[in-house]
């Protein structure tokens, strides 16, 4: 009996905490599925149309889904190699905050707790972050952003002193009478401008002025794809250095290669 027991634990455990098996996969392309779901019913809620026709029908799905995520919750401490620690971890806390809001709702009846009962079921937008155990692709833009952070602050560097400089002029050719009352002002305004962003609010009413806007605008379409590329580069390095042959080191193949370029070495 007890043998039978930990070969189903074990097995489940495979499951749920793997992704090399079909077994494995098919369990996360449903979780992923029902995650997806869940977050829809959350945005349905939130419409009064939809909510005053199918209110009912939604409570139904919601307690559906958080009776699966329960079951899968309790899943993952049974199996969990140190039930602490998962408990503990990152995914634990998200776990639990995917269902703990509607059993809290429970225990506050009464019209007064409504709102109050509203804010908590609004946390379970936190299932969303559960997709984030699939995206472990997300580890070549981590490395891509942590080497080229440096870059990445030079340019913010100079686009702040561009910004300041822009601001501080337009604050001299319009002048309070146009709405550019403080350097603060031409500051905002040249942000604005820059990110092509363009609220409207506070424009330049003098042809010295207008000029020196459009050239901003330019400026500002311009430097857009800085930043992308400078990451974009740093990704594809990061991806080559993923695949470095082990038999010479080198690590100029294309991502889909299975030997390498220089040496015919089997690439890992």
């Amino acid at each position: 009996m007890e043998r039978n027991l930990n070969g189903r634990r074990e097995r489940t455990r495979h499951i749920i905490f793997d992704h090399n098996t079909p077994e494995s996969r098919a369990f996360d392309v449903g979780l992923m599925a029902l995650i997806v779901f869940s977050v829809l019913l959350v945005m349905l809620e939130t419409v009064e149309e939809v909510d005053a026709r199918h209110g009912a029908l939604l409570l139904v799905l919601e307690w559906i889904v958080t009776i699966l995520f329960t079951i899968e919750y309790i899943a993952r401490l049974w199996t969990a190699d140190d039930r602490v620690r998962y408990a503990r971890s990152f995914f634990g806390v998200v776990d639990l905050m995917a269902i703990l809001p509607v059993y809290l709702s429970l225990f506050f009846p009464g019209a007064q707790s409504l709102l109050v009962i509203r804010s908590l079921r609004l946390l379970r937008v936190f299932r969303v972050f559960k997709m984030a155990r699939w995206l472990s692709e997300a580890n070549y833009l981590i490395r891509a952003i942590r080497a080229s952070s440096r870059k990445i602050v030079v340019f913010l560097v100079v686009v702040i002193l561009i910004n300041v400089i822009v601001g501080s002029s337009m604050y001299l050719i319009e002048g309070p009478e146009n709405g550019f009352d403080s350097m603060f002002r031409g500051l905002y305004w040249s942000i604005v401008t820059m990110s092509t962003v363009g609220f409207g609010d506070i424009a330049p009413s003098t042809p010295p002025g207008q000029v020196l806007a459009a050239i901003l605008m330019i400026t500002g379409y311009s430097i857009i794809a800085v930043p992308t590329g400078i990451v974009s580069a740093e990704v594809a390095v990061a991806g080559q250095r993923e695949r470095s042959c082990p038999g010479c080191g080198s690590a100029v193949h294309s991502r889909s290669a299975r030997f390498c370029d220089a040496c015919g070495t089997e690439l890992p």
